[in-house]
């Protein structure tokens, strides 16, 4: 087929996020070409990294490490969040290089919400690194960041399919990823999902061993009744955005597909995303269409 141009909007939801580098699979192994892309926390994240060039090495690293690995870069010496996020943002850097965002292939986009000024903020220069921790800043999870003399947390809390920052594209297609879709009850991954409980508990028993104060250990369920609130929040808020500003194809992910720090399902996650594409009634229609 001819290279279709695709504006990709990439949404907020935790290790649901994974998704993003299956659809970003397909549409690459289909010969669309991502020329733009709006992402929002953990749909920043995957973008900038794929727009910076970086996103297998991410994946590669990701799919070595164990639940173990990943709660070692969880820093719990946050203020105004249980995580500062230092310790992983140097992994990160260590991962992909800091890039400028003005000078990578693919328009990119990160979102954040500034938290006194009540607002969104799109951040479309300056470090790559930056935006991307400025836009994950899950509220009570990791510490706001502070960037540019604004106090900024996740870009979900106002945004989470960011649509508006592609509007003036001209590309060929826009198609959102909004991972706060409707609650499934069928099977959603290959793997058996014993798990929100069990990432949960380890989180626990590894907060117990590093730390003295059992409040932490009651802050972290706090933290985790907070974020269900905020998944919640965020499907709403998802369904609302997208009524308004319809993208051409919506790709939407069940908000029960896993649970929100479940990363080291990766696999299956990437695997998940591709089967979404590869089933998608109006994707299949421009396949036949371009043959």
């Amino acid at each position: 087929m001819g290279h279709t141009s695709v504006s990709l909007v990439l949404g907020s939801g935790g290790a649901r996020g994974l998704v993003h580098v299956g659809v970003i699979k397909w549409l690459e192994e289909k010969g669309y070409k991502i020329e733009s892309i709006s992402g929002s926390s953990i749909g920043a994240l995957i973008g900038g990294l794929y727009a910076a060039g970086k996103l297998d090495a991410y994946v590669e690293w990701l799919c070595r490490s164990d639940v173990m690995d990943l709660l070692k870069l969880l820093d719990f010496k946050g203020t105004g969040g249980l995580v500062s996020g230092q310790k992983l943002m140097r992994k990160l850097h260590a991962i992909v290089g800091d890039h400028r965002i003005e000078d990578l292939p693919v328009k990119f986009t990160a979102v954040a919400t500034d938290i006194n000024a009540e607002k969104e903020v799109w951040l479309r220069s300056g470090s790559l690194l930056e935006a991307i921790r400025a836009s994950i800043s899950l509220p009570l999870f990791f510490t706001p960041y502070n960037y540019n003399a604004k106090m900024l947390v996740d870009g979900g809390v106002l945004n989470p399919v960011p649509i508006a920052p592609t509007f003036g594209d001209g590309t060929d297609l826009t198609i959102a990823v909004n991972l706060g879709g409707a609650m499934s009850e069928a099977p959603l991954l290959q793997q058996p999902k014993e798990d929100e409980n069990g990432i949960v508990t380890t989180i626990k028993e590894y907060l117990k061993k590093f730390s003295k104060e059992s409040s932490l250990v009651s802050q972290e369920s706090m933290t985790m009744i907070a974020n269900k609130s905020f998944e919640t929040m965020q499907g709403s808020l998802a369904k609302m955005k997208l009524s308004v500003y319809p993208p051409d194809i919506e790709i939407e992910v069940p908000r029960n597909l896993c649970g929100t720090f479940e990363f080291n399902k990766a696999r299956e996650l990437i695997e998940y995303g591709y089967g979404l594409c590869q089933n998608h009634p109006l994707l299949n229609e421009l396949q036949k269409e371009s043959r």
